[in-house]
């Protein structure tokens, strides 16, 4: 199924516009009718869905493109390790603060700053002084 560019934006809740620009980054690549109208196909719709996946696993749209453009298949990996190892990262950070948030909606003490425990998941969550930040 083809798509024009409001019907494809609708399909995943985006604005033309954003479309047009990825466009312009050479991310994506529709075909273009002898009017000039863009037509997406197939190709298009797993496209923005890579990109927004992409984007969520926090590639910055100029990664994505050095990604897609990518000359091998040894390029690809190398920049898809380095993204995993940061969603990883991500992914700890995130189960910590899910643990201590279920702890402190959980806690039995009045107030879950006064919980021994809750103070202990906060003072190992705090990085190391050689421990350097992004």
């Amino acid at each position: 199924m083809d798509y024009a560019i409001g019907e494809l934006a609708a399909r995943f809740g985006l604005a033309p516009h954003v479309l047009r620009h990825w466009e312009d980054m050479g991310l994506l690549s529709p075909t273009r009718q002898a009017t000039g109208r863009r037509v997406y196909g197939p190709a298009d719709v797993t496209r923005v869905s890579e990109i927004l996946l992409g984007k969520e696993a926090g590639f910055s749209l100029e990664q994505l493109r050095e990604l897609f453009a990518a000359p091998d298949r040894a390029g690809r990996r190398a920049l898809l390790r380095s993204q995993l190892v940061q969603v990883r990262e991500r992914i700890a950070r995130l189960t910590l603060s899910q643990t201590m948030l279920e702890h402190a909606v959980r806690c039995r003490h009045p107030d879950y700053h006064e919980c021994p425990r809750f103070q202990e998941m906060a003072d190992a969550a705090v990085p190391s002084p050689d421990h350097e930040h992004a």
